[in-house]
């Protein structure tokens, strides 16, 4: 068996960077206008842009980029994954986020069921519950409109739904849809957050959505029961005497497959909303997982917006078999070049949009989760020295450059990726002003791309009167690797779902080179299963079967729980 270090196209395309590209300078590259035309493509009927021209790329190394997808299968690897093949090895799973998106009426078949039409059914029920909801139709136990939505979950079930419901508060449709309307996340089961949950909201005025695919998630159901106390005191001051069941039936709602957990728990079952066994948790934010607490807050019309930009790019992904008009592919492929060929083991993620600030912790788990393995799918470890995939970070521009852009332009190199809009959801011009808020952005997120791979040099540094003792400290020595993605119009639904969508096949485009399996995260289990050791010694010890003096070595980590006890 081979790694993916060891294909002949890997190695080729290694031997290329090693002897010609590696020595060029991004600033000689970028003179090369032939080289630049075909480095940047658009998409969606021109609405959005994909340039590469600012990575150390060139028409050789496309085709031999090319040479790679075709020995690792990417495209057949493709069609095994939309087809609903079980791709997932390891725990013996089909991966079918993509058959959330699918329009109703198309189909995929797996086990001899159209999940597709199982989508749409759920997706039916989502529509007609959370618009009876915010139509006030469902109310809470009093009878008041249930305005408030607290949203409990962790992991994906938390990191992508809320990136989705930062990336729309301001977008003009969605902001009039969620008018009267409060969404909060409870994630962490640390209590300082479900104090920032909770705090200011109504508990009559409030509707706690519980996601938790086993209705068993250590984290989510300590936080739901938590929760679940917080509405039984509330009318235990208010309502002396009053029914539990039907208080919580009022108050409570899921995203579960255990119905039998959720009966126990309090929740009625049309209440209850499922997903599937073929939807990971970092990919789930276009099942009932996301469409459920964003349908409440922003309501289904425009929900399905989202899940329509999505299928417009899992279209392409599925269907485009040319490696620079395959978006998901091309970034793939670029990222894999950077990390594997150049060697840079960090990425960058920096939308120059203020709503974005929460896509770069969901894309940290997309990726790091989906990617941050050194075995094959076939259990065969990666040879010394071959790392996993990138190391992701992010924060939104301008304010990123007042923090980490120092280590990027003067430290270490650090691909980055640029994405931005050419138009602001919340547009600002004042007068006197020679442009306006949103062109000031955009100003800086065309800069930064050309700073880095530019730089600065002595030269032209003594040319511009720099003093001799400052030289070093204003060099910029460029050649810094970075794309863009520049989006026609403002962030709205649409052009969220894009972006996810694209983030999420370019996930899958580096697992599918590596060879790993992107879609199971058995790296996440230890840590887990530790800390239900540790929770057991302090239970013994709290509740006075145990001593301190007499925890065994196996009772875990007895030093630490001693000074916390």
């Amino acid at each position: 068996m081979t790694t993916y270090n060891q294909l002949q196209s890997v190695q080729a395309l290694q031997a290329y960077y090693d002897s010609d590209l590696k020595s060029k300078h991004l600033k000689d590259l970028l003179s090369d206008a032939s080289r630049n035309s075909a480095l940047s493509t658009d998409f969606s009927g021109g609405n959005l842009i994909l340039d590469c021209t600012h990575t150390k790329l060139d028409q050789k190394a496309l085709e031999l980029l090319d040479a790679v997808a075709q020995e690792t299968k990417i495209f057949d690897k493709i069609q095994a994954f939309s087809r609903g093949d079980k791709i997932n090895n390891t725990e013996g799973r089909s991966v079918l986020h993509t058959a959330l998106r699918r329009k109703a009426g198309d189909s995929v078949v797996v086990n001899g069921v159209d999940v597709v039409a199982d989508v749409h059914a759920v997706n039916g029920r989502i529509a007609a519950f959370t618009k009876a909801v915010r139509e006030g139709v469902v109310q809470g136990h009093t009878g008041k409109k249930l305005r408030n939505i607290v949203a409990i979950g962790i992991g994906g079930s938390f990191l992508g739904p809320e990136f989705v419901f930062e990336a729309l508060r301001f977008d003009a449709t969605c902001r009039a849809a969620s008018e009267g309307m409060t969404m909060k996340f409870l994630a962490n089961v640390d209590p300082i957050d479900f104090f920032r949950a909770t705090e200011g909201l109504d508990v009559e005025e409030t509707l706690f959505v519980i996601v938790s695919k086993t209705f068993t998630t250590a984290e989510t159901m300590l936080n739901a029961r938590t929760c679940k106390k917080h509405i039984l005191s509330h009318y235990e001051k208010v309502q002396p005497g009053f029914d539990a069941g039907e208080v919580l039936g009022k108050h409570l709602c899921a995203v579960s497959t255990n119905l039998k957990g959720t009966a126990e728990f309090g929740i009625k079952d049309e209440n209850v909303f499922g997903f599937w066994e073929w939807v990971g948790g970092r990919f789930s934010v276009s099942s009932a997982v996301g469409v459920l607490p964003l349908s409440l807050f922003y309501g289904f019309e425009n929900v399905q917006e989202f899940l329509n930009g999505m299928h417009n790019i899992d279209v392409n992904f599925r269907e485009e078999k040319n490696i620079t008009k395959n978006i998901g592919v091309y970034m793939g492929l670029v990222g894999f070049f950077n990390t594997h060929i150049a060697g840079h083991a960090s990425r960058a993620i920096l939308p120059y949009c203020q709503a974005l600030l929460r896509f770069p912790a969901h894309i940290q788990q997309c990726d790091m989760e989906s990617n941050g393995k050194t075995v094959t799918r076939d259990g065969i470890r990666y040879p010394e020295g071959v790392e996993a995939g990138p190391i992701i970070f992010g924060e939104p521009g301008t304010n990123g450059q007042h923090s980490f852009y120092q280590l990027m332009h003067q430290g270490r190199i650090i691909p980055a990726e640029f994405i931005g809009y050419t138009q602001s959801q919340t547009p600002i011009k004042m007068d006197g002003e020679p442009v306006s808020n949103h062109e000031e952005l955009m100003s800086n997120f065309f800069a930064q791309p050309d700073a880095l791979a530019v730089g600065k040099d002595i030269a032209t540094l003594k040319s511009a009167g720099v003093p001799e003792a400052l030289l070093e400290h204003k060099f910029f020595g460029g050649d810094r690797p970075s794309l863009s993605l520049l989006f026609k119009g403002s962030l709205n639904a649409f052009h969220c779902g894009q972006l996810l969508a694209i983030y999420e096949h370019r996930v899958a485009t580096e697992g599918f080179i590596y060879d790993c399996n992107s879609f199971d995260q058995w790296g996440v289990e230890l840590g887990k299963a530790l800390a239900k050791d540790t929770r057991a010694v302090f239970a013994s010890v709290l509740d006075g079967s145990k001593t301190i003096d007499n925890c065994v070595p196996e009772d875990k980590f007895n030093h630490a729980t001693s000074s916390l006890l």
